[in-house]
Formats: C-alpha cells, sequence, structure tokens
C-alpha cells in the first residue's frame, strides 16, 4: 500500500511525506522533485512550455510511481485534478488522503513564493482563497482520508494518518 498526500501548495505534503517515511521505513517520493530531476525547474517549465506540458510530465511521473509498494508519496498541489493522477494511484493500491488546512494558514505559508511556485505568482490572498475553493471539492472526492491539519504539526498528521491506515511503525534504537 502507498500513502498519496494530496493538498493546496503549502498544506505540508512535503514535510508530513518525510515524518511519515521516518517513523515507518516507507520509501518517500515527491513528485515535484521527480519531475525537477528528469526536466528542470519547474517555473522554466511553465515559463517555456506551458501549465498543459507540466500537467503532461506530471501524469507521466505519476504512472512511474503510482505501481511501487509501500511507499510514502508527495504530489503537487494540482497533480489530483487530472482524474486520470487519482485513477492511477488507486489502482497501484494507493490511498489517498488529503491534507486540508485553512486559508489564513496557506497563505502565510506561500503568498510569497511565486517564483517557486508559478501558479502563485503575483498572487493575492483572494486568489489563494479562490483557489483553494475551487480544489478542495476536488480534494475531497478522490481522497480515501481527510486530515484537517489545522493546529497540528506534521508529526501529529503523521501518526494520524499511519494509525489510521494500520502502518506499522518502524522500531526505534
Amino acid at each position: 500500500m502507498n500513502i498519496v498526500l494530496c493538498g493546496m501548495m503549502g498544506a505540508g505534503k512535503t514535510t508530513v511525506g518525510i515524518k511519515i517515511s521516518d517513523i515507518t521505513g516507507m520509501r518517500w517520493y515527491d513528485t515535484d522533485d521527480l519531475i525537477t530531476d528528469k526536466y528542470g525547474k519547474i517555473a522554466d517549465i511553465f515559463e517555456y512550455h506551458g501549465e498543459a506540458r507540466f500537467r503532461e510530465i506530471e501524469t507521466e511521473i505519476v504512472h512511474r510511481v503510482a505501481n511501487e509498494n509501500d511507499c510514502v508519496i508527495s504530489t503537487g498541489g494540482g497533480c489530483v485534478l487530472r482524474p486520470e493522477n487519482s485513477a492511477a494511484f488507486k489502482e497501484g493500491g494507493g490511498k489517498i488522503v488529503f491534507l486540508k488546512v485553512d486559508i489564513e494558514t496557506l497563505f502565510a505559508r506561500t503568498g510569497h513564493t511565486g517564483d517557486e511556485r508559478p501558479l502563485l505568482k503575483n498572487t493575492t490572498f483572494e486568489k489563494m482563497k479562490d483557489l483553494l475553493d475551487y480544489r478542495t471539492p476536488i480534494y475531497e472526492s478522490c481522497a480515501d482520508y481527510t486530515v484537517d491539519t489545522n493546529g497540528k504539526n506534521a508529526e501529529e498528521v503523521a501518526l494520524e494518518i499511519v494509525r489510521t491506515f494500520g502502518i506499522p511503525l518502524r522500531k526505534r534504537p
């Protein structure tokens, strides 16, 4: 079984994914890191090839990791917006977990990151709220489980996910 983390940019998918990997020994992948390793900076892909090409590359990466086993996969914020991506994760035995976080927290974490996050370039609180409002029902519809991360640290979120799916903890020395 794989754990696939979805949610908005800044929801904590990478941090929680690493934490789950640390406490369980599961391998960890970040789809954005895999894209960057193979194709270069995401901002450059958006600028020179457009969002549509980026989404094609993202789907290619999803198909590469979806059939792995015993992995934690942190996805990009728009990854599961494509139904074929969430379907590939589920067909590969993945459980999709939506990391839900409020708009104030998201904006505080990412409102200044437009250079690294092309969809947030020149963003405002209202634009980010609109994006969150649009995406939340999609995240919820593909998720097998939703974690409200507000007021929780990464370890608390990771432990909730691990317990929910009965994943054994790695024995600590």
